[in-house]
C-alpha cells in the first residue's frame, strides 16, 4: 500500500569524502501539511570502520478510506471526475415575425 518511497543514504561511502545518494521511486509530496500525514519517515545511524552512515528512509502511504493503513482524509488536490447529468435540452421558441403585429 504505498505510493512512493525514498532512501538517502550519506556518509562515507567507499572513498575518504563524504557523499550522499539518493533513491527515489513513486509518488512522494515533500512540503505543506499532506506531507505531515501522508509522509512516514525515519533515520539510523550505522557505525562503520571508517564513520558514520546516515540512513533516511521515508514512505508515502496510500489513501485509505477506513483508516487502517494509511491516512483518512483525502488529499486536498484530489479530484473525482463525475458523469453528466442528463437532463432534457429546451427547444428554442420560435420567433415572431416582424410587421405582423394587430
Amino acid at each position: 500500500g504505498a505510493k512512493g518511497c525514498e532512501v538517502i543514504v550519506s556518509g562515507k561511502l567507499r572513498a575518504q569524502r563524504a557523499k550522499s545518494m539518493k533513491f527515489k521511486d513513486g509518488y512522494m509530496i515533500s512540503s505543506g501539511h499532506p506531507r505531515e500525514e501522508y509522509v512516514d519517515s525515519a533515520v539510523r545511524h550505522v557505525l562503520m570502520r571508517q564513520g558514520v552512515l546516515g540512513v533516511k528512509v521515508s514512505i508515502m502511504l496510500a489513501h485509505d478510506p477506513t483508516g487502517k493503513t494509511g491516512p483518512k482524509n483525502p488529499q486536498p488536490d484530489m479530484v473525482t471526475v463525475l458523469e453528466p447529468k442528463e437532463t432534457p435540452v429546451p427547444l428554442p421558441m420560435p420567433k415572431a415575425k416582424e410587421g405582423l403585429e394587430d
